[in-house]
């Protein structure tokens, strides 16, 4: 899937906790999300797909504190893939233990309409702080925003601002880099400062207001492509409006 280009999601929530409905809420999110995807198969031991025909209640089962299983939609020429997983608090905000959920689908026509009902989907299902929809590879890009000493460059190799780790920040709800799609729950919404009618009346006309009053922003039009510039000004422009997002901003 790597070799293809592909959608990453990622949200971060609070840790799973016994008898969790999260998951469930997670996957009939993206199903409702992306008309036909029907993710009722679980990637087994070696990559083998394991038929799932009473889906629902095996999630439930298989749900537990560290996270629920690798799911697939069954479609190893066009595939869908979730799971789930515990993060220790010695990684997290706060020193907190989270929930995060990752996803990953083929970045076509389809799924780029459905992006950010997908983002909502997820994250409102796990009922996260924040999280974000980005194009594959967009990791490598953000590890080298994070500042790993105090003596470190001013900005990443791209002109980027230097972030702290997520472990350095000091509650969960602060996200700790910007995506391309961005999800920011109620609270992370107001850690950061958004929306301000006055300063973000360009991003407001790509950002919308989530059942639970959170919302989904989207920084570019098109994917977030790091080699275009005007992508880059407009990661740069929203880095510099919300300084709090890794942690920069001493408030």
């Amino acid at each position: 899937m790597s070799r293809r280009r592909a959608l990453t999601l990622v949200v971060y929530a609070p840790a799973l906790v016994r008898s969790d409905r999260r998951a469930l809420a997670i996957v009939h999110g993206m199903e409702q999300a992306l008309p036909g995807l029907r993710l009722e198969w679980e990637v087994g031991e070696g990559g083998r797909l394991v038929a799932l025909p009473q889906r629902d209640a095996w999630l439930a089962e298989r749900t537990e504190e560290d996270g629920f299983p690798l799911m697939c939609n069954g479609d190893e020429r066009y595939p869908v893939v979730v799971s789930g997983r515990g993060r220790s608090g010695l990684f997290s905000p706060g020193g907190q233990p989270q929930f995060e959920v990752h996803a990953k689908l083929p970045l076509d026509e389809s799924v780029f309409a459905a992006a950010a009902a997908l983002l909502e989907g997820v994250a409102e299902g796990a009922r996260s702080f924040w999280g974000h929809a980005s194009p594959y590879g967009y990791g490598s890009e953000v590890a080298q925003q994070f500042r790993r000493s105090p003596h470190g460059p001013e900005h990443s190799p791209r002109g980027l601002p230097m972030l702290n780790l997520p472990e350095k920040l000091p509650t969960p709800e602060i996200p700790s880099f910007l995506g391309w799609l961005n999800y920011w729950s109620t609270a992370a919404a107001r850690a950061i400062g958004f929306p301000d009618p006055a300063r973000d009346a360009e991003l407001l006309t790509r950002a919308r207001c989530t059942a639970s009053g959170g919302w989904v922003v989207r920084l570019t039009d098109a994917p977030l492509d790091y080699n275009n510039p005007a992508h880059l000004e407009a990661l740069k422009r929203a880095y510099e409006r919300f300084p709090e997002i890794g942690g920069r901003s001493s408030h």
